[in-house]
């Protein structure tokens, strides 16, 4: 008779985390069968708590240390993330021992709904439109193609987003969220328009690992190991740790404008990996792209992929770029901020 054991999950406490674990555990225990149980320990880290700071200010690991804490102290077996907001270097003794198969990774535009059939693309939003969003990368990007629009800062849960952008006193012509979310939340209809890098108007970039989910795990940990294997989506896997490695390699945060989209192709009869990268100031202003296309088949050499092309942009200007972000950040508490307005 096979051994009985429980695991317990780690996550965030809020609705998407906790769908998207459940998602997890209903994989895994369908491969794993009767005999495994899962417990989900769910907690809310310093991203949930703080409320005022601008985001980009908080740093690395704010919605993960708590948690990997719990996990290196053997208080839980596995976390959940989602995979932007993992940091691409771990915890001591801390490894990314799975990835699941990506939901679509792309940002998206949500309108008001009381403004349905308005607008139906950023580019219709008449000039000083706000568009809300606490992501740096998303409003660099968007400056550099959409000069007439304001960004504001906007915080909270989907929930909590979608009801500011509803409401008429609220102040937003438009917000960006990620199809992933939404999607995995049953929102699909509030998505007004996907963002791409070929978006006619101006392209958008993801952020490294969007849509994906991360299952962190404590190095050695063999039964776990081998449980979470289930949840693997190889092709996911691959693109993710090329994209990490951009990430890595420019010493990046979660919080920096550092855009990349991975595709998988069919190129000379050969299934390669197609990773492009931008590298956008705050301003809009000045912006480093590069494109790759290989043939991969292991995540050394995705990550091998995500170095080299990093590595190039970093010398056209990228890093200049990251430097002076991260002297506004180091400058001051709050010093980093969507916009001024």
């Amino acid at each position: 008779m096979a051994e009985e054991y429980t695991v317990k999950v780690g996550t965030r406490r809020s609705a998407l985390a906790l769908a998207q674990t459940n998602l997890v555990i209903a994989a895994l225990s369908k491969a794993a069968g009767p005999n495994v149980k899962f417990e989900v320990h769910s907690m809310a880290t310093m991203g949930d708590r703080d409320k005022t700071t601008p985001l980009p200010s908080l740093g690395k690991g704010l919605w993960t240390s708590e948690l990997e804490a719990k996990l290196v102290n053997k208080e839980v077996d596995v976390i959940v993330h989602s995979l932007k907001d993992m940091p691409t270097s771990l915890p001591e003794g801390c490894v990314l021992g799975a990835v699941t198969q990506r939901e679509d990774a792309r940002d998206v535009v949500v309108f008001p709904k009381g403004q349905k059939g308005k607008y139906k693309t950023l580019k219709e939003l008449q000039e000083g439109s706000v568009v809300g969003t606490s992501s740096v990368r998303r409003a660099a990007q968007l400056k550099r193609s959409y000069k007439g629009l304001v960004f504001r800062d906007v915080r909270g849960n989907i929930d909590t987003r979608l009801a500011k952008v509803d409401d008429e006193e609220g102040g937003y012509d438009a917000i960006i969220l990620a199809a992933a979310g939404l999607l995995r939340l049953g929102y699909d209809e509030r998505i007004g328009q996907f963002l791409e890098s070929s978006t006619e108007g101006g392209g958008l970039l993801h952020a490294v690992g969007q849509g994906a989910l991360g299952l962190e795990i404590r190095e050695g940990d063999e039964r776990i190991e081998r449980l979470i294997q289930a949840a693997v989506d190889k092709d996911t896997m691959v693109a993710a740790f090329a994209e990490r490695s951009v990430m890595r390699t420019l010493e990046g945060g979660c919080s920096v404008p550092i855009g990349v989209e991975t595709k998988w192709i069919e190129e000379e009869g050969e299934k390669k990996l197609r990773l492009k990268v931008t590298v956008v100031s705050l301003d809009g202003k000045k912006a480093v792209d590069g494109e790759r296309t290989e043939k991969i088949e292991s995540l050394e050499e995705a990550e091998a992929l995500g170095k080299s092309l990093a590595e190039k942009l970093a010398g056209e200007g990228a890093q200049e770029i990251l430097d002076a972000i991260n002297k506004i950040r180091d400058s001051a508490p709050g010093a980093l901020k969507v916009s001024d307005a």
